[in-house]
């Protein structure tokens, strides 16, 4: 081959490179979230997404785009916000924070996969036609907060043995409120314990739920699973303090803020598991063949420092029972 002609090869299959290189397409997540960008980056829920992510190779700026959508904890904004994310033709929408972003990405496409992260059984849900196989665009993670409701109302029980009354939180707004309401109910009743509704999914209802609470003279307080409650977690600690009212919560973090006591699922370790699973889809599994993925790991969290503070001593099976003690 003469000179010029190699040379004139090489540049041919460089440019051809090149022309690849720009063909290939930087996968873009659609991040669906309630609450607010503050909110989520600080409590470490994106970190743990993104260290997902980077766990199956993906790393925000360098091989992969997201694009963020917070409904600022207002859930009647999320139908939009995941519209959005349809017509931006992302890859993949992560709907994380509960069952209101799942159900709003699920009646925004059928053709984009999904992966949610969700406090209720996501077959009752219709989000899925069963955990195993779920048959469509969506899968995810299963966190089984909405089913330990009762057992949280067990243990606020164990806590106040004296409680005859009980105050339990919900967000009236939630997909399977009156579900979440007939568990709380099933646990009450064989114990004698009376049960006060209170609902809020805002800011301001929560303030006037507490001060029904306080009139009503309710001796303890179960907030529900929602995950609204968990961003309002420091205005729910607050409260709870201000009026002097024990209280058990989902999470941890509402511990680590001064809350009295808490059990479920990590939320750090739910959104870490949704980012790997999305990175799997961007790989190429398909949603339809991915098992929903359920919480195998359960935490108890007590505060004492808190229990002192309202003139409760801790029961010796909780302090025993529990994974993390605060002291």
């Amino acid at each position: 081959m003469r000179r010029r002609e190699f040379i004139a090869g090489l540049g041919s299959a460089a440019a051809c490179q090149v022309t690849a290189r720009a063909q290939q397409k930087t996968p873009v997540i659609g991040y669906l979230n309630p609450a607010s960008p503050a909110e989520v980056e600080g409590t470490g829920l994106l970190p743990a997404f993104r260290q997902g992510l980077a766990q199956v190779g993906y790393f925000e700026r360098q091989n992969v785009t997201i694009e963020y959508r917070f409904a600022q904890n207002d859930n009647a904004r999320l139908p939009a916000l995941a519209r959005e994310l349809v017509q931006r033709g992302v890859d993949v929408i992560a709907a994380v924070g509960g069952n209101a972003p799942a159900l709003a990405a699920k009646a925004a496409t059928t053709t984009i996969p999904i992966v949610f992260r969700t406090g209720s059984d996501p077959v009752q849900l219709g989000l899925v036609a069963s955990l195993n196989l779920p048959g469509g665009n969506l899968t995810g993670i299963f966190s089984i907060s909405r089913l330990l409701d009762g057992k949280r109302l067990e243990l606020m029980r164990e806590f106040v043995p004296t409680a005859t009354l009980v105050a339990v939180l919900v967000n009236q707004t939630s997909f399977d409120v009156e579900a979440e309401w007939k568990e709380f109910e099933a646990v009450a009743k064989p114990r004698g314990v009376t049960l006060l509704r209170l609902e809020a999914s805002n800011r301001d209802e929560i303030e006037r739920a507490f001060a029904v609470l306080v009139e009503r003279r309710a001796q303890a307080l179960v907030a529900g699973s929602d995950a609204f409650f968990y961003f309002q977690r420091e205005q729910l600690v607050s409260l709870a303090a201000r009026y002097h009212v024990p209280a058990i919560y989902h999470a941890r973090e509402a511990v680590e803020a001064g809350g009295l006591m808490s059990y479920g699922q990590s939320n750090i370790d739910g959104h870490h598991r949704a980012g790997v699973y999305t990175g799997r889809i961007l790989k190429g599994e398909r949603p339809s063949e991915l098992p929903v993925e359920q919480a195998t790991r359960l935490e108890m969290l007590l505060n004492v420092k808190t229990a002192k503070a309202l003139g409760i001593a801790v029961p010796p099976t909780l302090l025993v029972a529990a994974d993390e003690v605060i002291e």
